[in-house]
């Protein structure tokens, strides 16, 4: 159980960062051998891609400056983006940062606009968690 739930963490952890992998895949995997773990499961995944959605905040708050450099990891395009969503949404955006393409950005984008910590994990967190409850009970 230990490695699988670890796997499972560092797959989430991943995959909320802003490099592409897929944790919905290992998560539906894990219960689709071992439905008894359903919550530990969740809980797991969605501490794990909420923690990965903490670096990319990180990111944008004390390096989100260098946007337009071509080693920085979110692309002008994706940047501007994820600005009109949450301009649009406002903090509630945040809600959908499992989004693919601009959820991953708009967390990054939150760092830059200098959104607090509290709000922006809180937030986070319930969106990606009921994104995780739902795959979950489809793959139960």
């Amino acid at each position: 159980m230990t490695a699988s739930l670890a796997g499972l963490f560092l797959t989430a952890f991943v995959a909320a960062t802003l490099l592409p992998t897929s944790s919905e895949f290992v998560l539906a995997s894990i219960l689709l051998a071992h439905p008894e773990w359903l919550w530990p499961a969740v809980a797991v995944a969605s501490l794990g891609n909420s923690l990965g959605a903490v670096v990319n905040w990180l990111l944008g708050r004390f390096l989100g400056h260098f946007v337009s450099r071509a080693w920085f990891p979110l692309s002008p395009e994706g940047h501007a983006r994820a600005v009109g969503w949450f301009h649009r949404f406002g903090l509630w955006s945040l809600l959908f940062a499992w989004l693919p393409i601009v959820g991953d950005p708009l967390t990054v984008v939150a760092g830059m606009l200098r959104v607090g910590f509290a709000p922006f994990f809180v937030l986070v967190a319930l969106g990606k968690t009921a994104r995780y409850v739902t795959v979950a009970l489809l793959a139960a």
